[in-house]
């Protein structure tokens, strides 16, 4: 059968009992040539018995036995078509039995009658070969003489060996699951220490987490404790270092009595370790704050020309022999709205930076303006002609406290703040700070901010004209050194001006004297600053007077909800005539603004009362 999709072995009736003792004979015979054996033979010529059993009787009832292939499915199946007449249908049981058994099991009934056709896959290839099928003829052409007896015998052998396999496959069954419950004991028993083990380590992770929790409240209190140190030794740290630095000023002054040169330059050491010392401690307060996010800026309209000037005269002394430090004078630079304080030491340690390390050449400043989306923004860029830093430390200098080791360090102080303090302020300032360096080449910083932030509010508005001069000013504080310290700084400020040293008096000198404007300071004996701006804010008489405060307290530590009354909070530390004008609203004009050289004069000082 190489090419046939069907083979039919013969056609055999069926009415009488021992027709069907012939049907299984026969099936038999060809289910064994066509190589079904074992399990498969019994289940076979089980369903051809009982389906033979249960249609004996019925109209016609024939059956032909063939190899087919079903569906146009691969393979070949051993196949047993009944057909009969009549409304005869096969039992339920049969039915059932014949799904479950064999691989093929269908039922058509019409018109013309019943077709009931089973099969089983036959485990050859394809196509049979020719001697499968001359072994199915040789079989059907055997003895058709059958005897009850041998065919019992024969059922009876074939139900030994079923019963045989099955108790086999029983005990093996009971074999495999005996090996199931021991391997469910030991997986049992691996859960069970697994858990036991998980909820060691959870309890473990559970101490360790209370243990992290309690260090890291630990470390809260520490920072917030450093945080109040800091605070509160600010004031009391910063007062004499300013008191230094303004007695120094103003004895190097031009109009200061004459000096001898030893003198001069010890003043002048005086002045620069004060400067030092002052700088030192605000890098370190503003680093922690910084660290801490409570490190604001307080934007105002920059004159840059004027900042320039001022580095450029600060930073002159720090110049070495053969070094050039060139900061250009920006004379038409567009309008910058930003902390001036904060920009200030941005640059100052970068160029100071620079010059520390450069010992021949040049350390220069160049400043450019770019439009970014709509939006201007200012780019400094420092380069100097010094030792450079190698590739692999350039990431490292922005750590805090860090410093290339070298030969380069004899003779060089520093804390290793500059640069890291430097990234941190332009970074608070909306912009940022780059490197790039190569050892024996000098190193360029970039330093980019936004000509203006985002969002700014605009100074209150003074009661005066832009520019015009105060006819009285009453200066609130309890430091007569700091009150000596200031007074050049207010003149040409105002024509009048009353110093209150006792704040219990100051509410009234101030109702006395109606003043255009008042500056107090906050740490004071009772009343201090705070009762003083309440006390003002509640008087009629006083309520509508421009009022600035000055502290040495940084503005981010003071209380803002105390504040209402003030139109601005100033440091002393930075006090100039300028930012005392845009403090209460009389800020110089555009045209109106002097030069550098002209904020280098001092004009004829005003009347001072106290």
């Amino acid at each position: 059968m190489r090419a046939a999709e069907s083979y039919e072995f013969g056609e055999l009736p069926l009415s009488v009992d021992r027709d069907v003792f012939e049907l299984r004979r026969q099936g038999q015979a060809v289910s064994k040539a066509l190589g079904l054996e074992g399990h498969e033979l019994v289940r076979v010529v089980t369903v051809l018995s009982e389906v033979g059993r249960d249609l004996l009787g019925s109209p016609g009832l024939r059956v032909a036995l063939r190899a087919a292939r079903v569906d146009d499915g691969p393979g070949l199946f051993f196949v047993a078509d009944f057909r009969w007449s009549g409304a005869r249908r096969p039992g339920t049981d049969t039915l059932r039995a014949a799904e479950r058994l064999l691989d093929l099991s269908r039922h058509l009934a019409s018109d013309d009658g019943h077709a009931l056709t089973v099969g089983q896959r036959l485990p050859s290839s394809r196509n049979l070969p020719e001697r499968r099928l001359d072994q199915a003829r040789a079989a059907l052409l055997g003895p058709g003489d059958l005897s009850m007896s041998e065919e019992l015998r024969t059922q009876n052998q074939q139900l030994l060996r079923a019963l045989e396999e099955s108790r086999a496959q029983q005990e093996e069954l009971q074999r495999l699951n005996a090996e199931l419950e021991e391997t469910n004991k030991g997986v049992v028993a691996l859960y069970s220490e697994l858990s036991a083990e998980l909820e060691e380590t959870n309890t473990g992770v559970v101490a360790l987490y209370a243990e992290l929790e309690d260090m890291t409240r630990k470390l809260r209190l520490a920072s917030e404790a450093k945080t109040r140190f800091w605070a509160n030794v600010s004031h009391e740290l910063r007062a004499p270092v300013n008191s230094v630095i303004a007695l120094a000023r103003l004895l190097l002054a031009p109009d200061a009595d004459p000096l001898t040169e030893d003198q001069r330059q010890q003043l002048a050491l005086i002045a620069g370790s004060g400067s030092t010392l002052l700088a030192l401690v605000e890098e370190l307060l503003d680093v922690a704050k910084a660290e801490s996010g409570r490190l604001e800026p307080t934007p105002a309209d920059t004159d840059l020309r004027t900042l320039l000037h001022q580095l450029r005269g600060t930073l002159r002394g720090l110049t070495h022999e053969g070094v050039r430090l060139d900061i250009p004078d920006v004379a038409d630079a567009p309008p910058l709205v930003t902390d001036e304080v904060m920009l200030t030491r941005v640059l100052r340690n970068v160029l100071s930076n620079g010059l520390k390390f450069t010992t021949s050449g040049e350390v220069r400043l160049t400043v450019e303006t770019e439009d970014r989306a709509g939006r201007d923004w200012f780019v400094f860029t420092t380069t100097d002609t010094g030792i450079g830093i190698p590739a692999d430390q350039q990431d490292r200098v922005f750590e805090e406290f860090y410093q290339v080791l070298g030969t380069h360090q004899r003779g060089r102080s520093g804390t290793g703040l500059g640069l890291p303090y430097a990234r941190r302020l332009t970074a608070i300032l909306g912009g940022a700070l780059t490197l790039s360096s190569a050892p024996g080449e000098g190193t360029s910083v970039r330093v980019e901010i936004p000509a203006r932030p985002q969002s700014i509010g605009q100074p209150p508005a003074g009661g005066r004209t832009a520019g015009q001069r105060l006819a009285s000013l009453v200066v609130v504080d309890d430091d007569p050194t700091f009150l000596g310290l200031l007074r050049p700084t207010l003149d040409g400020l105002a024509d009048e001006v009353t110093e209150v040293t006792a704040s219990s008096r100051a509410l009234g000198v101030i109702r006395e004297r109606l003043p255009d404007a008042v500056l107090i300071d906050l740490v004071m004996p009772p009343p201090d600053g705070y009762a003083l701006l309440g006390a003002l804010a509640r008087d009629p008489l006083t309520a509508s007077i421009p009022v600035a405060v000055l502290t040495s307290t940084d503005p981010s530590e003071v209380d803002p909800t105390r504040l209402t009354h003030a139109r601005s909070v100033l440091n002393k530390t930075h006090l100039t005539r300028e930012r005392l004008l845009l403090a209460l609203g009389l800020a110089p004009t555009a045209t109106g603004s002097p030069s550098p050289e002209e904020n280098e004069t001092r004009p004829e000082s005003g009347k001072t009362t106290t």
